[in-house]
């Protein structure tokens, strides 16, 4: 089965300085940080608050989705970084 992500919850994690979200390989979840820096490139912003990031994570969640696909390696880790 392939990762697939149903729950649109995401986070962000203000210590680690990323938007934490999750995915789904069958019953295993797997969680995944997009860095801060990453959204504020996508953003094309200087914006750190809370609010601006969740939402260029949410402007740009199809594309976030497609580089952790492009990242997971099935069975070896349950964490991964977008850095």
């Amino acid at each position: 089965m392939a990762l697939i992500f149903p729950n649109p919850s995401r986070s962000h994690d203000a210590a680690r300085h990323c938007v934490c979200f999750w995915g789904y390989d069958n019953a295993r979840e797997v969680a995944f940080q997009v860095t801060d820096d990453i959204l504020l490139r996508l953003s094309h912003q200087a914006a750190l608050e809370e609010a601006a990031l969740l939402a260029t994570f949410d402007q740009h969640r199809d594309q976030i989705l497609e580089l952790a696909r492009d990242i997971y390696e099935p069975g070896t880790r349950t964490t991964y970084t977008i850095a």
